[in-house]
């Protein structure tokens, strides 16, 4: 592992949002913030097909995302990679996993009817920090 990523790991356990940045259809950047961790390789969040996000790293799966300490968000990290990976198999638990993370609920409570959530993992390739 990346020693600024080790130095960096902690924030993904807290509870931070992480700001995913993803390349649009026409060249400009697309921003949003989403639950996230780090599995020791990966950088892991999950999002719904049909999502602007999903057909962006559809397209280009060239990704940035900044997450900062919510103890102290002058400390943050930035990693620039790629989409390693994106499947469905197992998003539905890995949705309820982030919510008792993030929400204290056993089980995601913004599933909509239909919706199909997938499992984002991005190889880190760059990491800068601070703090």
């Amino acid at each position: 592992m990346d020693a600024t990523l080790q130095k960096y790991r902690d924030i993904f356990d807290k509870k931070t949002f992480c700001y995913v940045a993803t390349v649009g259809k026409d060249g400009a950047p697309q921003v949003t913030p989403v639950w996230c961790e780090f599995d020791g390789t990966h950088v892991v969040f999950n999002t719904a097909r049909g999502r602007v996000k999903d057909a962006n790293l559809a397209r280009n799966p060239t990704i940035t995302l900044a997450a900062s300490d919510p103890d102290n968000p002058y400390r943050y990290v930035q990693v620039k990679g790629r989409v390693a990976e994106v499947t469905e198999q197992g998003a539905d638990p890995h949705i309820d996993k982030m919510a008792k993370k993030y929400l204290g609920k056993d089980q995601y409570p913004g599933r909509k009817p239909g919706e199909r959530r997938m499992i984002v993992k991005v190889l880190p390739e760059r990491v800068q920090g601070m703090g």
